[in-house]
């Protein structure tokens, strides 16, 4: 029984370590990202707002706060600068007055087309490191 319990121990410390280096990966993967996206005066969480407009045409603030798991006050804010800098409009929507549906203007996709091509290069810059650590180990 001592064994098993130590097998558990093991597997749950390995878990940990996993969970870690995962988030590790992640915030240094956000941190680049947040990095070569100010220079277009966006973040990363504006950047997934967008990608989310565009995926979802007519989709309103309630929905993108659900969608992009933020809150709708923080959704609403990044709506507002999205609009400012000219990267979506909004409008009332069809079946509600109340509701603004946000759309992409054509700055709006020339941006997002141009973040996720640093996206990519960024994504292979990690992988690549991440292989060389495993064919380390």
């Amino acid at each position: 029984m001592a064994s098993l319990n130590s097998n558990g121990t093991k597997k749950q410390a390995e878990r940990r370590r996993a969970a870690q280096m995962m988030k590790r990966i992640l915030v240094h993967f956000r941190g680049q990202m947040d990095e070569a996206l100010r220079p277009q005066g966006v973040t990363t969480a504006q950047l997934h707002i967008l990608k989310t407009i565009r995926d979802e045409p007519g989709v309103s603030g309630a929905q993108l706060a659900r969608l992009c798991y933020v809150t709708p006050q923080s959704a609403q804010s990044m709506l507002t600068g999205l609009e400012r800098g000219g990267w979506i409009v909004r409008n009332k929507g069809r079946g509600n007055d109340r509701i603004l549906a946000a759309r992409l203007t054509a700055e709006g996709e020339k941006l997002l087309q141009t973040a996720e091509k640093m996206v990519k290069v960024i994504e292979g810059k990690l992988w690549r490191g991440w292989l060389r650590v495993r064919l380390r180990l």
